[in-house]
């Protein structure tokens, strides 16, 4: 009997874990770090490769499948009402734990801790940040497609979806059918990819834990589960509570559903690059609609970043404490606003993580340089935040085909259960 894709990825996941572990003792790390790496390297790129034309051509035909601007303008809005709120939720959980277990209150931590050397990049994509909020805008929509840049298509798409909807027939009919036959052989070629993923997922765990070793689990260790403590609750308890009060969905169900592009997240460290995976486990598994999934999905992998917004905020609180700034209430306010608007506004910079992290620190008045406490052990948070902002994606695409008055989905509470 063959076994189902998600126990394929969780074994792969496993058995990369001990391979990534016996490879130090067994003097096998440069193999595993830059020869069987290859063969995550290949699965990222073959994501990567159908990501731009999935999303335009999902976004596209979603668009074009909304009747009327009314309904256009009452699914963007219930989007992006989800998207705050959640986020909000994260990061409130976050600042809390972070003041309840102080894990930067303990003397010497700086001095254990040390520094990391910050990238010669690093400053200089801090700087860019303006400039990738206006290029949400593109001026060669064409360009932002070649370079990958996934928020000006997004912009793009929805603009053009829309007035796709305005134009007479038969352009109207042709021009919707045309991007619904290129929706549909991507989502072929995505699920081709897929069949692939245990493999991909193997070789990238194998070599983050060559890479990183037992010793993030050191001085860090109270930040890490802090961290860690702040997702698990956003994702077990806070996501599946909205979840079962506005949609009715079972959160096990849902999570079954959804566990292959979970791990998937996890290994890949990118919302972006599981997107194919999420929209495949949502339609033909969750039995959410396309045209909710084509509009919900592609704008959350890359707005919705709960984990992320939890992480940062965490984060900026363990680095005051550790060099002994007590925050005000004031303070903290910004940081929670700020933690908001960058999870937002940040997509695409490289080393996002990092560079939003920096914004909120110059907020509040904290030394840069704080960043490099931390740099050890980015690697890991970033997959575990990564399948968070996955989950709230997915959670979040269940809520709005709920209120859109959806009932098909196969993971739907039975009215007379209960």
């Amino acid at each position: 009997m063959k076994l189902k894709l998600h126990w394929q990825i969780f074994i792969a996941l496993s058995i990369g874990i001990l391979a990534g572990f016996l490879s130090r003792p067994l003097g096998l790390q440069f193999f595993v770090t830059e020869q069987l790496s290859v063969f995550g390297t290949i699965f990222l790129r073959c994501l990567r490769m159908v990501i731009i034309p999935l999303i335009f051509s999902s976004i596209v035909s979603g668009v074009t499948g909304i009747s009327s601007a009314e309904s256009f303008g009452r699914l963007s809005l219930k989007t992006f009402v989800y998207y705050i709120s959640t986020s909000l939720i994260a990061i409130l959980t976050g600042l809390f734990l972070v003041n309840l277990f102080q894990p930067g209150v303990k003397p010497g931590l700086k001095e254990q801790l040390g520094f990391e050397q910050l990238p010669e990049e690093f400053e200089a994509n801090v700087d860019k940040l303006g400039d990738t909020l206006l290029g949400i805008i593109p001026t060669n929509p064409i360009a932002a497609m070649a370079k990958g840049d996934v928020l000006p298509v997004i912009f793009f798409a929805l603009l053009f979806g829309f007035f796709i909807t305005r134009s007479p027939e038969p352009y109207r009919k042709m021009l919707t059918d045309f991007f619904q036959g290129i929706f549909t052989v991507m989502m072929q070629i995505t699920q081709f990819i897929i069949r692939f993923t245990p493999v991909g997922v193997f070789a990238l765990v194998a070599k983050i834990v060559a890479q990183t070793g037992s010793e993030i689990f050191g001085p860090l260790g109270n930040y890490m589960l802090v961290v860690f403590s702040g997702l698990v609750i956003h994702a077990f308890f806070s996501l599946p509570l909205l979840m079962f009060i506005f949609a009715r969905v079972h959160p096990l169900k849902q999570f079954q559903a959804m566990s292959a592009a979970l791990m998937t997240a996890f290994s890949t460290a990118s919302s972006s690059a599981t997107l194919p995976l999420t929209m495949d486990a949502m339609e033909n598994k969750a039995g959410v609609s396309n045209r909710i999934c084509s509009f919900v999905l592609p704008l959350g992998s890359t707005v919705n970043m709960d984990g992320t917004a939890l992480y940062e905020c965490v984060a900026v609180m363990f680095i005051a404490q550790v060099y002994g700034f007590d925050l005000s209430l004031a303070q903290q306010f910004i940081v929670v606003l700020m933690a908001l608007l960058v999870s937002i506004g940040a997509a695409g910079i490289p080393m996002a993580g990092l560079v939003m992290m920096t914004i909120i620190l110059r907020a509040v008045n904290l030394p840069l340089e704080g960043v490099g406490l931390i740099l050890a052990v980015d690697r890991i948070l970033d997959m575990m935040r990564t399948s968070v902002n996955v989950w709230s994606d997915a959670c979040g695409a269940a809520i709005i085909a709920r209120s859109e008055g959806e009932n098909g989905l196969k993971v739907l509470i039975s009215s007379k259960a209960h």
